[in-house]
């Protein structure tokens, strides 16, 4: 059995034994949270979050500033990486 078939044998069992679901430790992040840390994962000026989420510039840096806390990190380009190594984004 090659390398490869190895880790595709590896990765179904994980898959079939739940581990690509997030655990259950991690914080719980809404269809918004994702959203907003995609959008600042683009480099979407904050302006154009507010519209394309139909909220204000003040309600998102908010947003932000708690996802921060919520995930445990102190920036949001923090944020933005934490969610992309957990594929979040």
């Amino acid at each position: 059995m090659s390398e490869i078939d190895t880790l595709d044998a590896g990765a179904a069992s994980a898959k079939e034994a739940g581990a690509d679901q997030a655990p259950s430790g991690s914080p719980g992040l809404t269809a918004t949270d994702i959203e907003l840390l995609r959008l600042l994962a683009q480099g979407v000026p904050m302006d154009t979050i507010a519209r394309q989420l139909y909220t204000s510039c003040r309600t998102n840096r908010r947003r932000i500033r708690a996802l921060c806390e919520k995930l445990g990190v102190g920036t949001p380009i923090e944020a933005v990486a934490w969610a992309a190594r957990r594929g979040y984004i």
